[in-house]
């Protein structure tokens, strides 16, 4: 049974369009020749925010000032893409917004947020430590705590994936990023409406295995640590929630290595000239590597974000793969 039903995310899709245009999906023949399959590249690397997030944003903040009119202000926890999506969600329907991310976060999508209206307070070592925070200042100060991982989120997201299986619905595989797994639910979602049989790859860091792991032992692993340059799959502590999604409707969730993701960053922009963070370069590094595995076959990656710090997207063009301490 999906989360919702296909007209429930077609309603999604009228509220979204109010605020941005469905992305393009484009199929790359030097995509193709690098892993020998037919590689459709769904751009959500092309929102106003240069992610995906936003469209979980618009449906959300619309739920909330429905069933909640007495909220004043939002806070949450983020790496950037989905702050920048509540907090330009959340100021343009007249609430504040409030943004805790751990210390260390990029310093452009920090910017993206401010100027998006949001306050953004640095804290902890890492997302799971800025997201307890966020959950005590909104105690404290008595917001509305927007998780990041919600059903109206999900559904909000999944209009990208109704975008690409309405737009190409014979895929054989779809590869998607999973952090707290809005993503990996929204397309799960959305071909099951849908009815399509199309297989849906999980992919996570091996430095941030969660989901991973999880999915392997069938109940929640949480790791130590988080410590890879894909700040948008950087997540120590897996959601029950979606766990519940993923854990079901995925063929298998794949580890990627970041020397993979930073390879794949540069074969995106060799390929399509397109810029790609690392949780967006993660999925067509799972493809690289299962290559044999996907020959001859018709292959859908999602570029859920390219919000790279100039800086360190100058590092990887330049050969290197960023390390985090």
């Amino acid at each position: 049974m999906p989360l919702f039903a296909k007209e429930e995310l077609e309603s999604a899709a009228r509220l979204v369009y109010r605020h941005m245009q469905p992305t393009p999906q484009y199929a790359w023949p030097l995509l193709g020749e690098a892993v020998g399959a037919e590689v459709w590249v769904k751009h959500e690397n092309h929102t106003p925010i240069g992610a995906f997030k936003i469209r979980g944003g618009i449906t959300f903040v619309d739920w909330l000032r429905r069933t909640r009119p007495d909220i004043g202000g939002i806070i949450t926890a983020t790496r950037g893409n989905h702050g920048q999506s509540q907090a330009r969600a959340a100021i343009g329907s007249g609430l504040s917004a409030t943004i805790l991310v751990p210390h260390g976060n990029s310093v452009e999508k920090n910017a993206a947020m401010r100027a998006f209206g949001g306050e953004v307070v640095e804290f902890g070592r890492d997302f799971d430590e800025a997201r307890l925070e966020a959950a005590r200042i909104a105690e404290e100060r008595n917001l509305f705590m927007v998780p990041t991982y919600h059903p109206e989120l999900v559904r909000g997201v999944a209009t990208y994936a109704l975008e690409l299986f309405g737009a190409v619905s014979d895929l054989d595989t779809v590869y998607v990023p999973i952090g707290c797994g809005s993503g990996i639910c929204s397309i799960i979602t959305a071909r099951d409406a849908l009815g399509l049989t199309t297989e849906v790859v999980g992919v996570v860091s091996t430095e941030a295995a969660a989901a991973k792991l999880s999915f392997e032992a069938g109940r929640l692993v949480e790791t130590d640590s988080a410590k890879t340059f894909a700040d948008g799959i950087a997540v120590r502590v897996p959601v029950q929630e979606a766990f519940d999604v993923y854990s079901r409707g995925a063929a298998r969730i794949v580890a990627v290595t970041d020397d993979q993701v930073a390879d794949a960053m540069r074969l995106y922009y060799r390929a399509t000239h397109n810029v790609a963070e690392g949780a967006g370069a993660a999925p067509l590094a799972a493809l690289t590597a299962e290559r044999e595995r996907m020959q001859g076959k018709r292959v859908g990656v999602i570029l859920c974000g390219g919000n790279a710090d100039s800086d360190l997207f100058a590092e990887v063009l330049a050969g290197r793969t960023p390390r985090v301490a």
